[in-house]
């Protein structure tokens, strides 16, 4: 069993924005944010959400 997130392919692309070498990290606190409010699949709109979180512009 994977606990990892789906990313539909908005999300995928906002996150393909990202710098490749804090890509990984980025990927790993989004999905963290996202487990934590009990969200199964990263969206756009939950993409942005950790974003703000997380003080990223």
């Amino acid at each position: 069993m994977s606990d990892a997130c789906q990313w539909t392919p908005e999300a995928e692309a906002r996150l393909k924005e990202i710098p490749f070498f804090v890509r990984p990290a980025a990927r790993k606190k989004i999905e963290k944010f996202a487990q934590d409010a009990g969200i199964t699949e990263i969206t756009a709109e939950v993409y942005d959400q950790a974003k703000q979180k997380f003080g990223s512009n």
